[in-house]
């Protein structure tokens, strides 16, 4: 018998995971290439070292809660009853989503408003 595929919830929830991936990316990438540009060299260093330490291993823990309890980050951390501290950590990236979204959201209504940045 073979086994069931998995798959994604929706086309959307595939397509947003690509271009998160890839913005993840090229994050990475491009501004490296820019901070060492600029004279900026020596800060690469605890960047890359925070991308590793912090970002790689958070990264892994959302997909691995995902995968155990089968659903998105928000359902999952629900779902968790023990133990009780893998909620708040869990819980960090969702945090740190929704800072990202405010700066954005605040940067877009100051060049709006025509005031520079």
């Amino acid at each position: 018998m073979a086994k069931k595929r998995e798959h994604w919830s929706s086309n959307w929830a595939f397509i947003l995971a690509a271009a998160g991936s890839a913005v993840g990316l090229g994050n990475i990438w491009r501004f490296s290439y820019i901070v060492g540009q600029n004279g900026g060299g020596a800060f690469l260093i605890p960047y890359l070292l925070a991308v590793v330490v912090v970002g790689l291993p958070m990264m892994l823990l959302e997909i691995a809660i995902g995968r155990h309890y089968g659903g998105g980050i928000i359902s999952s951390i629900r779902k968790i009853k023990k133990p009780k501290w893998l909620v708040y950590v869990a819980l960090i990236p969702v945090v740190v989503a929704f800072v990202i979204i405010w700066n954005i959201f605040g940067l877009a209504l100051k060049v709006l408003r025509g005031k520079h940045i």
